[in-house]
Formats: C-alpha cells, structure tokens, sequence
C-alpha cells in the first residue's frame, strides 16, 4: 500500500480550508480584471494579485499572534484608530468629493477601513468581561453604543455612508451573538424606522438621497442617474446561463459599464461567464463564510467566539451589500465585492478579517478543538 502524503508540520497548521477557496477566488477575480482591462494583466489585475500577496503576509503574521496581546490591544486599537478619524476631519485629504484618507509620504490610510474589523475586535473584548448576569442592563448596551456612536458619526462627517452601515452592521451583530435581549433589537428597529424619514432629509448629502431614489426607480433616469444600475443589470442578464465568453462582454469591453472594475465586477463577470460563473462565486464565497461561522462556534472563550463571528460578519456584509447593489436589490454605496474588485482599501480590511478568523482558528487548534 502506498503512503498517504503528508505535510511538514508547519505547514499542516496553516488553515488550508480558507485558503484555498480564497486563492481560487482571487485568482478568478484576476482573470475578470485582465478581461476588464481588455485582456491586460495591466493596469487592474497585477496590482490586484501584488496586493493579495502583500496582505496574505500581512494575515499569516497575524496568524501566529497570542490571543492574550490580542485581548489586551483591543482598547489600544481602537482609541489609535478613533484619532486616526479625527486626523482626517483635520488634515485628511480629499479624493472624489470625500475626506477620507490620512496621508504619510508614500503611505495612504483610510481610517475608517481600519475601523471595520476594530470596532469587532473592542466590542469582543467589552462582552468578554462584562459579567453574564450584566447582559440585560444598561451596562451591556450603553457603553458599546458609544463605542460604535463615535466613529460611525466621524465617517459620516467624511460622508462616508457605506462604510458607516459596514461599522454599525459588524457591531450589531457581536452585539446579538453576546446575548442581549431580543426586544432591544425589536425597539431599535422601531426607532430605526421612525428615524429614517429624518436622517433621509436632514442627515444624508444630496448625492446619497439621489441614490435612494435611483434604487427606488432606476429607469426614470436611465442615461443620468439610472446608468449604472440599468447598464449592470443589462450585463448580467445577457450573460445567460453560460456567459459570452472570456474577453467578450460586450457592456465592459465598449465601456457601457461604468467601474467594470471595482464596485461592478461581478457584472463584468456575470456578462462573460453567466449563471455558471455566478454560482461558483457563491459557491466560494459560501465556504469561507462558512468556514468562518464554524471558527466561531468553536471558540474556546466568549471573546474568540463574538470576534470571529463579527469578522465573519463583516465579510458577509462585503459581499451581500455589493451583489445586492449590482442587481437593482440596494442602493449604490461603494461597496466593492472582497477579493475581486480592484482596490487597496477593500482588499485590506477583508484580509485583516481573514487573518483575525486565522487567529482564533489557531487558538481554537491548541485548545483541542476544530472548526473543520
């Protein structure tokens, strides 16, 4: 009988249940920016593997990081960010109408990404030490309420709306897996929708009441504000179920797609390769999603349970806003679809989740369990 092949020990440790469906994602991701590019691995494509490269690096480094320095930076973290969105309502530069980036010679930082998997990351580390019989009282809820009030109302400043809605979303969500009564998510929800109407009128810039309206109606204005809803709908609809074909997308080869690239990749992808395509997208997305939940469940202590499962949030609301938003079902925000769109930004705070879920999987390893 032959030898099962087995890995040297280091690199059996390493998580290959993430890192393969997130190599054949990223690599699929390349081959729509080669084709959005015009079949050029340049300028789109390139950059986007570098990219990936550099902060996979970046997440096996924080792979081997001990959960306690983890546990006891949380509060760190999150003030050095919170400055950081300050320093940009200060001297922050402006790009596209918006304030949203720190500049440090050759370094540019955009704050509020970094403020997606912190605001996890200090909201984890609050739960886990507030006392159980504490859940249903004011403590459980006032105090992470400002945690996730200040920063989301300074990226609103930026305006920054999709971003504000990816912070508020990762913090609801550890705020629900920590246990606090049910009903105070019913009365949010309520208080929501009464104060929705108000912050439309008096909260929101023009630009993002507009986009409410397009998503509302996108064809009463389809050559004006309606273009890229209608034009995102037309590609991944004539894609069938087989797609045209690589390189034959007619909207993103003869640019009727606006940002082929980045917010609108999957309807570049969708043109050229169909349902087919779609659904294996899906398909891997699905498996790391789930990978992530399993990390979660078996956490070791209620720390690493609530910050895997916000990370994975996070992921989650990536992915779900963006398809949602290129076919017609949310509003346009900018929310590119992690590991395919073209951009630093995304790719960074998606691979921050990715080596946080890596860590606690570690953690979880060597308290003998397994999220397999």
């Amino acid at each position: 009988m032959k030898k099962a092949v087995t890995l040297p020990a280091p690199l059996a440790e390493i998580p290959w249940g993430v890192l393969i469906p997130l190599f054949m994602i990223v690599g699929f991701g390349a081959a729509v920016l080669d084709s959005a590019a015009g079949g050029s691995m340049d300028p789109y494509a390139n950059s986007h593997l570098l990219r990936f490269g550099v902060f996979l690096v970046m997440a096996l480094i924080m792979w081997r990081i001990p959960r306690d320095l983890v546990f006891w930076g949380a509060y760190p973290a999150y003030g050095a960010v919170l400055l950081m969105l300050l320093g940009v309502e200060i001297i922050g530069q402006v790009g596209g109408g918006s304030q949203r980036w720190l500049e440090f010679g050759f370094l540019r930082i955009q704050p509020s990404e970094l403020m997606k998997p912190t605001i996890v990351l200090v909201l984890a580390s609050f739960y886990h030490t507030l006392p159980i019989a504490l859940i249903g009282t004011w403590r459980a809820i006032v105090p992470p309420s400002i945690l996730m009030a200040l920063p989301m109302g300074l990226v609103l400043m930026q305006p920054d709306l999709g971003t504000t809605l990816a912070i508020a979303f990762g913090g609801a969500v550890v705020l629900f897996l920590a246990g606090l009564p049910t009903k105070w998510f019913a009365g949010g929800a309520v208080a929501a929708m009464i104060a929705g109407p108000l912050a439309f009128i008096f909260g929101l810039q023009d630009y993002q009441r507009q986009r409410v309206f397009t998503f509302l109606d996108p064809e009463s204005d389809p050559l004006g504000t309606g273009y890229h809803i209608t034009q995102s709908k037309i590609a991944i609809g004539s894609g069938g179920i087989t797609g045209k074909g690589f390189g034959e997308g007619s909207q993103s080869q003869l640019d009727y797609l606006p940002e082929p690239h980045t917010d609108f990749v999957f309807a570049t992808m969708a043109e050229e390769w169909g349902l087919i395509g779609g659904l294996f997208v899906l398909l891997v997305f699905g498996i790391i999603l789930r990978w992530g939940l399993n990390v979660s469940r078996a956490g070791k202590d209620r720390f690493s349970r609530l910050m895997a499962g916000g990370l994975t949030a996070t992921i989650f609301f990536y992915v779900a806003i963006n398809l949602m938003m290129v076919m017609g079902l949310a509003p346009v925000v900018g929310i590119p679809l992690p590991f395919m769109s073209h951009g630093g930004s995304s790719m960074m705070t998606n691979m921050i989740c990715i080596g946080g879920l890596m860590m606690v999987d570690r953690w979880n390893r060597q308290a003998g369990t397994s999220s397999l």
